[in-house]
């Protein structure tokens, strides 16, 4: 059997766009650090709502410091102080100054603040040394968002400054999508729990785990069928119920070509399957599987860890992301050039992505690749990110400029 559907990696990014996000719903502003919104957020009010000082000092009309000298300073006088958190009582004047704290609210009349380190106050005078202009030291109403502006579009990432500027405007509900469940199943007879210590020729399962967190990075929900034994049957039965209690399934070994690999087939069973591809032209991870199933996905993993793991961050990741509603920006891995610390061969008519480490010297940024075999799960733990060799080219030299994709 050969693949039969090979693909290129462009052409899979375009199929993950053809997945409809999951609905929405409301949800605490204080549970959706890593969220992504499911509609745009509009200012309600202004914000800040008042002129507000941000530095420590006098409240004072801008034109009545103008030709302020430190040997001739401009005298004003001192009406009062302004309190933080009450809104003042009066009214600036011309010739007039106030008291003011950072934060504190410009009483009407005042346009600007003198830092204080330019003042002396005595006898309920201050000598200004130090002209400011109109709106200095001062944050203007609305100056950040102003009342009905766009703040926020859908897909945007809440972080904590975005948590901190919904609290300000008085947001404390958002409208998110939900977070895809994914099930995760390991296949081959050779497979053993991690707590049950492996008889000759069996190995522990190291890829259910490793998806586990690469699942939750992904701010989606995982959850273990466990190990299935190479019986086709048996892999149909768990693939069936993984893909009725999930949004995405996700099975760990049995994609490449053999006649004990009977992925493809369980996958094919399933009712409506439609088969995406069977075989990417990527190095490692040719023997990837991508299914679609009504909005569902199934993944067939490489069998060997490091490969599952780079399909997962250049495929799986995104489509996770996706389906939570992210814009593109958000989808794929962070990209940096750095240059080659050594050349670094490569084989045209296919990308290669290669596990790196990043040095720096006083001559920039470097990426080595970790030449190890991809089922050396040591290389990942190492690994800074992914260097992407382009498919038409033989290669990269010494201090070549190269795109590295860099791990969350």
């Amino acid at each position: 059997m050969e693949f039969f559907k090979v693909r290129k990696m462009f052409e899979i990014f375009d199929e993950i766009l053809k997945f409809s996000p999951l609905s929405s719903f409301r949800l605490s502003l204080l549970e959706s650090l890593g969220r992504f919104l499911a509609e745009d957020v509009r200012a309600p009010e202004d914000l800040p709502p008042f002129a507000r000082a941000t530095m420590d000092g006098y409240a004072v009309r801008a034109r009545d410091t103008f030709g302020a000298r430190e040997n001739e300073p401009v005298i004003l006088n001192v009406i009062g102080e302004i309190f933080m958190g009450k809104a003042p009582t009066f009214s600036l004047h011309p010739g007039e100054a106030a008291r003011i704290a950072t934060g504190g609210m410009l009483p009407k009349g005042a346009d600007a603040v003198v830092m204080v380190e330019y003042t002396e106050e005595n006898e309920g005078l201050v000598e200004i040394k130090k002209p400011v202009a109109p709106y200095e030291n001062v944050i203007q109403p609305g100056e950040d968002f102003r009342e009905g502006a766009k703040i926020f579009p859908a897909g945007e990432k809440i972080t904590p400054a975005i948590m901190g500027v919904l609290a300000g405007l008085g947001i404390t509900e958002i409208s998110v999508r939900g977070q895809p469940r994914v099930g995760i199943i390991s296949t081959g007879d050779e497979i053993v729990p991690p707590q049950t210590i492996p008889a000759p020729g069996k190995i522990r399962d190291i890829n259910s785990y490793s998806l586990f967190g690469a699942v939750q990075e992904a701010f989606a929900i995982p959850k273990l069928y466990g190990i299935v034994p190479d019986l086709e049957e048996k892999l149909f039965q768990t693939l069936e119920r993984a893909l009725k209690e999930n949004d995405l399934v996700l099975i760990s070994g049995g994609s490449s070509v053999g006649v004990r690999d009977f992925t493809l087939k369980a996958i094919s069973k399933l009712p409506g399957a439609e088969i995406i591809c069977h075989g990417l032209a990527v190095k490692p991870g040719k023997p990837t599987i991508l299914a679609k199933v009504g909005n569902k996905a199934v993944f067939g993993l490489p069998g060997q860890v490091a490969s599952a793991l780079l399909i997962f961050y250049l495929l799986v990741r995104p489509l996770l992301l996706h389906l939570q509603g992210a814009q593109k920006k958000y989808l794929f891995l962070k990209k940096i050039l750095a240059k080659a610390g050594r050349n670094i061969p490569s084989t045209p008519g296919r990308e290669d992505f290669l596990r790196v480490r990043l040095e720096f010297s006083s001559e920039g940024l470097f990426v080595y690749p970790i030449f190890r075999k991809s089922g050396l799960i040591s290389s990942m733990v190492e690994a800074d990110g992914f260097l992407r060799i382009p498919e038409n080219v033989e290669g990269v030299y010494a201090g070549e400029w190269v795109e590295v994709y860099l791990l969350p």
